[in-house]
Formats: C-alpha cells, sequence, structure tokens
C-alpha cells in the first residue's frame, strides 16, 4: 500500500475513532435511510439489489465506525466509559440491529427498517440541542405541573363525558378508555370530529376542555420562550465575558468589575469588508476588537488594529466628529462601549479611564 494511501487511511480512522459525527458517518446516515424507504416501495423491486447493496455498504460502515472507536476507547481505558455511554449504545445499536434481527429470523424488508435508528446517531451534532436540554432540566418544575394540570384535564373530562354521554352515544363513549381519546383530542385542539358530544351539559364541557387545552400548551410555550431566552442572555453573557477578559484594558480588573463591563457592552459580529466607521459622521460610542482585525484609513496610510486592541475612542473622548474610514479585514467581533455606558465606566473605575486617554493620546501624536 503506497504511503499517501496509507497516510490517507490513518487520518480517516483517526477522524472516526472521536466521539463526533464525520463527513463520511452524515453521508451513510443520508444514503442508508433513503435506502431504507426505497426498500419499502414494493413498485421498485428491479432496484432493490442496489439498493440492497448500498444499505449493507452503510451497515458496514458503521460496524468498521463501531470497532474503531471501542479499539480507541479501550487502548485509552476508558472501555467501559464509552459501552455505557448514551453515544456508545447509539453506535452499538447502529451497528448491531439489523445483522441481529436478520439471525433472529426476521424479514430482510421488516430487518432494515430498523436502519432508522442510524439517524440517532446525528443527535449530538444538532445545533442547541444542548442549549434545549439545559431549558427542559431547568425549566423541569414548571413543565412538570402544566403536565399534572394536563393530566388532571383529560381524565376529569373523560369522566364527565362518559357519564353524560354514554347513555346517548354507547359506541362512542361507552366507556371512560373510549372517552379518554375525545378527551385527549379535544384538549390538543386537534378535533377529527370522530367524537363529538350531542348533549347540552356535554358540548358545554367540551367548550370548557378546549379552552383549558389553549391555556396549558400556551403555558409550555411561555415556560419554554422563557427559558430559551435565559438560557440565550447567559450564553451571550459568558461569550462576551471571555472576548471581554481577552482585551488588555479590561484584562487587569477584577471579576466584579469584568461582570459589570460586560453588562454593559453589546457584541457585534461582522464578515470582511464591513465599514464599522466613516469619517466625518457623528461618533457616539468606541469598539473594542474582541477576535478579527479592522483597517484604519489615514491619511497617506492604512493601519490594522488586531485582536485586544480599541478604536473610536475619540468621540468619547470630546471629539465627536470621526476621524477615518474604519473597516474590517476579515469576519471580526467587536465589542461597542456606548457614551453613556463609557461615562458610568470610567467614573467607576478611575483607572481605565487613565489608561484609555493615555493610549489614545499616545495614538493621536502617531496618526499626525
Amino acid at each position: 500500500m503506497s504511503k499517501p494511501l496509507t497516510t490517507a487511511l490513518a487520518q480517516f480512522t483517526a477522524a472516526t475513532a472521536g466521539r463526533n459525527m464525520t463527513k463520511a458517518a452524515y453521508v451513510a446516515v443520508t444514503a442508508g435511510v433513503l435506502s431504507m424507504v426505497l426498500l419499502t416501495d414494493r413498485r421498485a423491486d428491479e432496484a432493490h439489489k442496489w439498493v440492497s447493496g448500498l444499505l449493507w455498504s452503510c451497515l458496514a460502515y458503521f460496524v468498521f465506525e463501531w470497532l474503531v472507536r471501542l479499539r480507541h476507547m479501550a487502548r485509552q481505558g476508558r472501555l467501559s466509559l464509552y459501552v455505557s455511554s448514551s453515544a456508545g449504545l447509539v453506535d452499538a445499536i447502529g451497528a448491531l440491529s439489523v445483522p441481529v434481527a436478520l439471525l433472529l429470523g426476521a424479514e430482510p424488508r421488516t430487518a432494515w427498517l430498523l436502519s432508522v435508528l442510524w439517524v440517532l446517531k446525528v443527535v449530538p451534532g444538532i445545533p442547541g440541542l444542548r442549549q434545549l436540554r439545559r431549558v427542559l432540566v431547568l425549566e423541569s418544575g414548571p413543565l412538570l405541573s402544566v403536565l399534572v394540570i394536563f393530566l388532571m384535564v383529560v381524565f376529569l373530562a373523560s369522566v364527565a363525558e362518559y357519564f353524560l354521554e354514554r347513555d346517548v352515544q354507547p359506541q362512542t363513549f361507552g366507556s371512560v378508555p373510549a372517552a379518554l381519546w375525545w378527551a385527549v383530542v379535544t384538549l390538543t385542539t386537534t378535533g377529527y370530529g370522530d367524537a363529538v358530544p350531542v348533549t347540552p351539559l356535554g358540548r358545554l364541557v367540551a367548550a370548557a376542555v378546549m379552552i383549558s387545552g389553549l391555556g396549558v400548551f400556551g403555558l409550555w410555550t411561555g415556560i419554554l420562550a422563557t427559558g430559551f431566552a435565559a438560557e440565550t442572555r447567559r450564553d451571550n453573557f459568558l461569550r462576551t465575558w471571555e472576548a471581554v477578559s481577552k482585551v488588555p484594558f479590561f484584562a487587569a480588573l477584577g471579576p466584579s468589575a469584568i461582570a459589570d463591563v460586560t453588562h454593559m457592552l453589546r457584541t457585534m459580529e461582522l464578515p470582511a469588508r464591513t465599514l464599522v466607521i466613516r469619517k466625518g459622521a457623528q461618533g457616539d460610542c468606541m469598539y473594542f476588537i474582541a477576535a478579527g482585525e479592522v483597517e484604519v484609513d489615514l491619511p497617506g496610510k492604512k493601519v490594522q488594529l488586531g485582536e485586544g486592541a480599541f478604536f473610536g475612542e475619540m468621540a468619547l473622548l470630546g471629539n465627536n466628529m470621526r476621524g477615518a474610514n474604519v473597516s474590517t479585514t476579515k469576519v471580526s467581533r467587536l465589542l461597542v462601549l456606548d457614551l453613556v455606558d463609557f461615562r458610568v465606566l470610567m467614573a467607576r473605575h478611575p483607572d481605565l479611564a487613565e489608561t484609555i486617554d493615555a493610549e489614545a493620546k499616545r495614538r493621536a501624536l502617531e496618526n499626525r
């Protein structure tokens, strides 16, 4: 085997050994699930041979992936931890479910239906899934309380409708379990229309159930929306904190002072070649570069400012007129400090005010 091929295989195996999904894994999941869907279509029997071949290829990849990860974890002494983890269980199910079903005598079309479990492998890569999990954990109390209300309404309404409608509609409301179906359909505002109360009191109960359904799902929506908003603010705060701590002028501040600064700053994510400041415009804020780079267009020269630098401070130190064009040279994250917040911050941290003032004077001399 040639050296480039060996190197490529080693790199592919190393990437597969990781816990994250690779591009090959995404392709295998997509191709495998689509092939399983095609296999269920009896109108395409002539194509089933190559569809089955594609399914076997995807299965071979997932078996290879599972064995590589088992070997990798065994070498690190974490085999038992991997096997008992959710990722390890998903990998094992993806590799073994179809072969086990075939060995147990399941018909091939039926056994290959288990390949739908391969979609579980992409769950860890879904953006925001960790945030959703945190929200569900933090808001579990209120969510469970609303669930209890939901179940109470369902059971009370089903018993009430059974009592009111059993003699008029024995086929539809002849038992509490039958009425439970109606209660769930009505409380979720689905309303299939297969079970409808006809007595006046039965319709009154149905109206109350429908209104309760709107309230229950409104509560769930409000709880989740509030939880997501809180998590978003928390994530933004942490990202801003990290960016602030990288700026030299803020690095010397204590945690409480950095928290104070973090609450005042707002973050801007800008693509390359974006004009941030226009010469001659009125300025009411200054900028700190948390990541990326900007270019200051001065008379006769252009100056690049990188991560940790700041600009636009002259507008806050007395000269409100912007003196130069400033634009990003690559994707950048800027922290913006408005004039009002600047004055509050300088009053709270005089040392920071002196540092910024000294740097501004030094830069003004350089730019002459």
